[in-house]
């Protein structure tokens, strides 16, 4: 008996161990009690399937590796209306969706301000290292905590936050309200900048970084294809009659040094390339790599925080579409710089030590031609001309006036004053403005503020258009369109801001730490990151947050 109880231990141990290698997946090791450094990853635009199209063209220790040894969800998605930069780092970081933390679309309109209100925009705060406009930013519009806010509250500030993008939107609400530093770049200048509500001054680090004036040497280089052409052989044709391109041409290669040379009327360069181009990424990357190393991030047990956002695809989607060669090109281009930062950051604190998560803010549409000389529905909607028509309308049913304030991301605002003065039910005319909308072709549905002020849907498109609805900031009209149909911008071939699949379903990957290898196909929403990061780290959820941890992460 006894001889069987000792078999049946070390039976016991033998199991253990092997469950705790199997668990780990990354040798024989029990975790840290939390990461040192959690690292969030967020690029802009990036649809699930162009990750899928592109994994077997990834380098070994790029975006592969993120694959081959954390866990893939891949069925990830947002579960709103307008699919932007703003309201998806605002909802990563908060765990909540729009109509909770505000942030319904990187612009609003203001009816009592008759203007357009950027996400970001405080007048009270004052740019550090910058120009005068480019540093009017901060947290003001965000409604709710943060992951990074209730991580630096729980440490009693002992926690290092810090975000870095070229684009401030993604900054500062990936960042949060409470942190150390985010910075931006001004593309005016070509450095990295931030605003007095973080910093009074650039750190001495910053500012050294900014004299090697690496945006020079980028924009001075030609853009050429990473890879033999033939990598990109299920591309659209280099030459194509849909893609936008700069100064008119849209085939490789471009000659920076020329396009973003200024006009002799206006002399110097134009450091605003550097966002639309691959090396923006690398540019973001190397900034990234120095800010860790000379804030000592992840160098004591106490968990740190960074966010870093990409956002050179983004506009080149816009441009160029999903499926052109420089959208491949770019992604390829950002696998190169995950690479070289996964590097870094394990050679220098150790993969056990870091989690990392990586992901997306949006997709983007297939250009509209694209899909028509496939035969598929699709078109552009021209708004201007809708806003045209319904104002003639609404002048011939009650007479001539300002019915009509403004218009912003397929939303109509009204002019209330003028309905009250008028004494008409503003529910009746919200509703045939409505009706009058949903004559147009490419437009899908339009519904009237009242459909949403006092209901909520449990499921479908009518529950995404809740999640994105904020009385104070949303209009009286909301207009959805058919799926492949975008809103014109003459600066665009394409877009994204819809509910449909191309635009809300990114890939989701966690790396590090304690994550298993896994592939996870349920649905998740990304209001799920915060919840996970907030119980991984052992700290309070942001209070606004409806997410879920991912169990499958704590195993």
């Amino acid at each position: 008996m006894k001889g069987a109880r000792i078999l049946r231990f070390f039976a016991t141990v033998i199991l253990v161990v092997s469950n705790i290698i199997d668990m780990t997946g990354q040798g024989a090791y029990l975790p840290p009690d939390k990461p040192k450094l959690v690292i969030g990853i967020i690029v802009e635009q990036l649809r699930y399937d162009q990750l899928e199209k592109m994994r077997n063209r990834f380098a070994e220790n790029g975006i592969r590796k993120l694959l081959n040894e954390g866990t893939y969800f891949q069925n990830a998605s947002f579960q709103y209306m307008l699919t932007q930069a703003a309201p998806a780092h605002a909802t990563i970081a908060t765990g909540a969706e729009p109509s909770v933390h505000g942030i319904t679309s990187d612009y609003w309109y203001v009816p009592l301000r008759e203007e357009l209100v950027y996400s970001t925009s405080d007048n009270t705060v004052s740019p550090v290292g910058g120009s005068y406009e480019k540093g009017l930013h901060s947290p003001v519009n965000l409604q709710s905590s943060t992951f990074a806010d209730e991580l630096k509250m729980s440490t009693n500030r002992k926690a290092k936050v810090f975000s870095v993008g070229l684009k401030e939107n993604p900054v500062i609400f990936s960042g949060g309200h409470a942190s150390d530093g985010a910075f931006w770049y001004d593309d005016v200048t070509g450095t990295w900048m931030s605003s007095t509500y973080y910093i009074d001054s650039l750190p001495g680090w910053v500012s050294d970084f900014n004299a090697m004036k690496y945006p020079e040497v980028f924009l001075t280089n030609p853009w050429t294809l990473l890879k033999p052409r033939e990598i990109y052989a299920d591309c659209l044709p280099d030459t194509n009659i849909y893609e936008m391109g700069f100064n008119g041409k849209n085939y490789f290669p471009y000659d920076l040094d020329k396009i973003s040379s200024r006009s002799r009327s206006k002399l110097g360069r134009d450091y605003s390339l550097l966002r639309e181009i691959p090396m923006g990424n690398t540019f973001t990357t190397d900034f990234a790599i120095k800010l860790i190393e000379k804030e000592g991030l992840g160098k004591d047990d106490i968990t740190d925080f960074l966010s870093m956002c990409y956002t050179a695809t983004d506009y080149i989607g816009h441009r160029f579409g999903p499926s052109s060669l420089e959208m491949a090109d770019a992604i390829l281009r950002l696998d190169s710089d995950i690479e070289k930062f996964l590097k870094y950051v394990n050679d220098s604190i150790g993969k056990r030590n870091v989690l990392l998560f990586f992901t997306s803010a949006h997709g983007i549409s297939e250009i509209p031609g694209v899909l028509e000389s496939n035969r598929i529905p699709s078109g552009y909607f021209r708004q201007n001309q809708a806003l045209q028509l319904l104002r003639s309308y609404l002048n011939a049913v009650y007479g001539e006036g300002s019915w009509v304030k403004g218009y912003s991301d397929k939303q109509i605002f009204l002019n209330r004053t003028l309905i009250e003065d008028a004494k008409l039910s503003l529910d009746d005319v919200q509703k045939k403005v409505s009706r009058f909308l949903v004559q147009f072709t490419g437009v899908a549905t339009a519904y009237p503020y009242s459909a949403f002020e006092m209901n909520d849907y449990s499921s479908g498109n009518l529950k995404k258009i809740v999640n994105n609805f904020n009385p104070q900031r949303s209009g009286d009209v909301i207009v959805t369109l058919n799926s492949g149909w975008v809103e014109k911008d003459d600066n665009y071939v394409t877009n994204h801001n819809s509910h449909y699949e191309y635009d809300s379903h990114v890939p989701l990957i966690w790396y590090g730490w304690a994550v298993n290898r896994a592939s996870i196909t349920r649905k998740v929403n990304m209001t799920d990151i915060a919840a996970t990061l907030s119980s991984l780290c052992r700290v309070p959820v942001p209070n606004g947050c409806t997410g879920e941890p991912m169990f499958e992460l704590f195993r």
